[in-house]
């Protein structure tokens, strides 16, 4: 029975390709110009499909809402203006909720499109276009509980949406601005700035500085490192946990050394208005736990670490 159902709605979405035609493409048309909101109605099951629709249309760069058709009966209808363009869904297209407020979208002036099984139904009559999402049959052994057809509505919505955001050129900036506590909004909207250690929370010495002062200083600050900065603030080294092991074993005499004699000279940095995802990519491949932020001049503004971008979840 599963493969059956999978096989028989497998079939619908193939039979609704071919459906798509020029009434699609005007249907979109009428999207894209619209001046209001998409208005989005259906009951029961095409309900449940029209709030995805929805959902789906405004996080891709349409601006969209669901509204109840029973609900409008009793007020909501006022959330509907003359600039907007309603897409109402029906598979028999004689819901009587939706049959009740037609007469009132045609007087509000809006663009009333159909998605319905059923061309010849009193909403695809009512409408100025219709989009058919008609199945041969239900994966209903019954051949009667929205299955199929539910499945081809909600495929229809999607094509539109899809459609829509291809004409609108819509980017993952775009959508990220829509989905700012996704993974992808995180990545995309968060810069460097947003999550950098700044200030006094920067460990930073000069090139005199002596040995005992560059320990000092990175134990203070807890970053396991310093930078090492010139007279006018630029970031010229860096100076590590793991520099310190390297020159311990080594051997010799560490204390009459000075900053600059140790530090890792042309030190990796990242500038503070790039995307945090940036930096972790640097990071990443330079195989590096810390990085430091400079602005436009070079001057050393805020460091970096791996657990900062973890924390803020960039990755």
């Amino acid at each position: 029975m599963a493969r059956q159902t999978l096989h028989i709605e497998a079939q619908a979405l193939l039979g609704l390709e071919q459906q798509v035609a020029e009434p699609f493409a005007a249907a979109v048309r009428a999207m894209l110009g619209c001046r209001g909101r998409v208005v989005v109605m259906g009951m029961g099951k095409s309900g449940h499909v029209g709030r995805k629709i929805a959902a789906t249309l405004a996080s891709t760069g349409t601006p969209a809402f669901f509204v109840h058709p029973g609900e409008a009966s009793h007020g909501d209808l006022g959330m509907v203006t003359p600039g907007d363009v309603v897409l109402a869904i029906s598979n028999s297209g004689e819901s009587e909720e939706l049959a009740a407020i037609l007469p009132a979208l045609r007087r509000l002036g809006v663009t009333l499109l159909a998605m319905t099984g059923r061309p010849e139904s009193t909403l695809a009559a009512h409408a100025d276009l219709v989009l058919s999402n008609r199945v041969e049959q239900e994966a209903c052994p019954l051949n009667l509980a929205p299955t199929a057809s539910t499945t081809a509505q909600l495929a229809l919505g999607d094509a539109l949406a899809v459609a829509l955001l291809d004409a609108r050129g819509f980017r993952e900036e775009d959508f990220a601005r829509s989905h700012p506590g996704g993974a992808l909004g995180r990545k995309l909207l968060t810069h460097v700035r947003d999550v950098m250690r700044s200030g006094d929370a920067v460990p930073r010495v000069t090139e005199a500085a002596g040995f005992f002062d560059v320990m000092r200083e990175m134990s203070a600050k807890g970053l396991g490192c310093t930078a090492v900065v010139d007279e006018a603030g630029g970031a010229i080294g860096i100076f590590t946990d793991g520099d310190l092991r390297r020159l311990i074993e080594r051997g010799g005499e560490v204390r009459q050394l000075r900053a600059g004699d140790i530090m890792h000279r042309q030190p990796r940095t990242v500038a503070e208005n790039a995307l945090a995802v940036v930096a972790a990519d640097l990071m990443e491949q330079a195989r590096i736990h810390n990085v430091l932020v400079v602005d436009a001049a070079g001057r050393l503004v805020g460091a970096l670490t791996y657990n900062d971008l973890l924390t803020a979840k960039v990755i």
